[in-house]
């Protein structure tokens, strides 16, 4: 087998074991998550979400099914979900003024109400930002979703549900991230009321 063939076999192997690893704790974080979710938009609060890098991409792609729809099965109405990583004129304003640390918290603070929900993502779970975040989501009363690596968030009590992907290595912990959300996505589309 060559090294490029090798690599290939690894990464699926890694990646299914991982799976695997994580079924019961995905099972129950979807559950609960959905639950609370659907709880949620059926009062017509909204989700805001956020992470950085690939975690962006992530939020974007979360938030984009959740308005627009995740698949021509279910035509059901949009649903308010924001990702938080999208206007370069806030982030810019944000961190110049305020700092990097800050870029998420001052937005969730515009737009975050009680009984809304907020979901970070950090494949770290020290990401300042997404701290900062957290910390003024459940200032405000908001219900708090997370998505972490192994170690999970560095401050766990500003999480009321947190998926722990038990892998230290980024590339798997997103690949679980992304599969996480869109099941969540499917889940709290079958629980929303017209």
């Amino acid at each position: 087998m060559t090294k490029r063939n090798q690599t290939i076999a690894d990464a699926v192997s890694d990646s299914l074991a991982l799976r695997y690893a994580l079924s019961e704790q995905r099972f129950k974080w979807l559950l609960a998550a959905s639950e609370k979710l659907g709880e949620a938009l059926n009062r017509g609060n909204k989700v805001l979400i956020v992470g950085n890098g690939g975690s962006a991409a992530d939020c974007q792609h979360f938030a984009a099914e959740f308005v627009v729809r995740l698949t021509s099965d279910n035509n059901r109405r949009a649903l308010p979900a924001i990702a938080l990583t999208t206007d370069t004129s806030i982030l810019t304003a944000a961190s110049n003024d305020y700092g990097f640390d800050f870029i998420f918290s001052r937005q969730v603070e515009a737009l975050g109400s009680a009984g809304d929900v907020f979901i970070g993502l950090s494949t770290s779970g020290k990401s300042k930002n997404i701290l900062e975040a957290f910390r003024v989501a459940k200032s405000r009363g908001l219900i708090t979703f997370g998505l972490f690596g192994h170690a999970g968030l560095i401050e766990p009590a500003l999480c009321d549900l947190a998926l722990n992907v038990p892998s230290t290595t980024t590339m798997r912990i997103q690949e679980e991230h992304i599969f996480a959300l869109h099941l969540l996505a499917q889940l709290t589309e079958s629980l929303i009321t017209s």
